[in-house]
């Protein structure tokens, strides 16, 4: 399986306000720290906070935090909320499916058993485990 680019940089965000609880990041720090397009990056940051995951304060000296403890925050739940979208393959689509074996495929049964071991592993991590290497991230993030 393959996680969408809005996937990676949800997770790169949240991985980075994560490093610094009780303060205000800013799209263009967040740009310049990890080389993505600002306009990405606001998308990214619009999601997160309709979703909750972050508070987002505008104006001069605004920017944005973590809503959430890092403990709070669930990988596999997160990468749900950012994946809904996304169809692994054609038969998996809401829209008409043009693929002719598709009423006797197999196949889509061993791909869901498939996704649904992917999001169980996802399931027992929080962002907490993910910046627990926090000196690590620091360095080569922040300082």
């Amino acid at each position: 399986m393959r996680l969408t680019t809005f996937t990676d940089y949800t997770i790169r965000v949240l991985i980075y306000i994560g490093l610094r609880p009780g303060q205000l990041a800013t799209i263009g720090e967040l740009a310049d720290v990890y080389h993505i397009s600002r306009n990405h990056l606001m998308k990214v940051v619009h999601h997160l906070g309709q979703a909750g995951y972050i508070e987002t304060l505008r104006g001069k000296g605004g920017g944005f935090l973590l809503a959430r403890a890092p403990e709070e925050i669930n990988i596999g739940a997160l990468v749900r909320c950012t994946e809904q979208r996304s169809s692994l393959v054609e038969c998996f689509s809401d829209q008409e499916c043009d693929c002719r074996i598709s009423p006797a495929c197999r196949m889509k049964g061993v791909l869901n058993q498939a996704i649904d071991a992917f999001y169980a592993v996802l399931d027992q991590y929080s962002l907490a485990d993910l910046i627990s290497n926090k000196r690590q991230l620091t360095r080569l993030l922040i300082d």
